[in-house]
């Protein structure tokens, strides 16, 4: 494993709205990226048994604050961290479900919007081909990993239906990936909502994310007294790391100690 870099030291500082233990974390984990190599198509990726048990060494010695916080929606984290359904953020914060398994969204999205997105997104992607529409439920995206030819195209179509659809919507534009969205909550007002209900209340937060949108989230941790953990080179946080395979490593020290190595 490579060095990582790392602060000095973790700052103390006081969350507004109650009290922080410096001793006990939690944990926020972003999945394709992060906890996953990038497949070509999301349903190319794969849990190992072994990432699996590894999170639950995790969440016993965290008193299971640990959660997802994904672009993908919940129901697709439940099937792929099957049989483990772990407290879960997704679609980018538009969606939750808490420790106690308590459902939580935003304002039902308007249909007939999200459905003029849906059908203009098709119609830029039959004309890009390799490219891929993904229906996430209260947002849609185009990926195209597998035709990285076709980036300035697809970003110009997707930022133009973006100002079709209306100002109520937004693109976000990850990695290979655009995803038109209704306004709402990000992955920062999910860090910040689970950090209000317990098991993850008083504790020091960590988020570790790979993409600039996982940027919000990054920042609120460092906000929260917490650390901020960035993976490859997109974005920045207080320690870096490479890839998955040295967020694994991280996770191990988490496991053992109960605290950022």
């Amino acid at each position: 494993m490579q060095a990582a870099t790392r602060p000095a030291s973790i700052p103390r500082v006081a969350r507004t709205g109650g009290r922080i233990s410096e001793s006990r974390w939690s944990l926020f984990l972003d999945v394709d990226g992060t906890l996953l190599e990038m497949a070509a198509t999301p349903d190319g990726v794969r849990v190992e048994p072994s990432l699996n048990a590894l999170l639950a060494r995790v969440s016993s010695r965290l008193q299971g604050a640990l959660a997802l916080v994904s672009g993908r929606p919940v129901t697709d984290l439940d099937r792929l961290f099957a049989p483990e359904r772990w407290p879960a953020a997704g679609v980018h914060g538009l969606e939750r479900r808490d420790a106690a398994g308590h459902w939580h969204a935003h304002p039902p999205v308007d249909e007939a919007k999200i459905d003029k997105a849906r059908m203009k997104l098709r119609h830029l992607s039959a004309s890009l081909p390799g490219t891929i529409v993904e229906n996430k439920g209260p947002s849609v995206a185009l990926h195209y990993r597998q035709a990285p030819q076709h980036e300035e195209l697809a970003r110009r179509g997707a930022r133009a239906i973006a100002r079709d659809v209306g100002d109520d919507f937004h693109l976000l534009e990850g990695r290979k990936v655009l995803e038109l969205r209704p306004d709402g909550a990000d992955k920062a007002d999910a860090v910040r909502a689970f950090l209000g209900e317990p098991p993850f209340e008083h504790s020091r937060p960590i988020f570790i994310g790979d993409d600039v949108t996982d940027q919000a989230a990054l920042a609120e941790v460092e906000r929260a007294g917490g650390l901020s953990v960035a993976v490859g080179d997109r974005v920045q946080g207080m320690m870096q790391v490479a890839d998955p395979r040295e967020v694994r490593a991280f996770l191990e020290g988490l496991a053992t100690t109960g605290a950022p190595a």
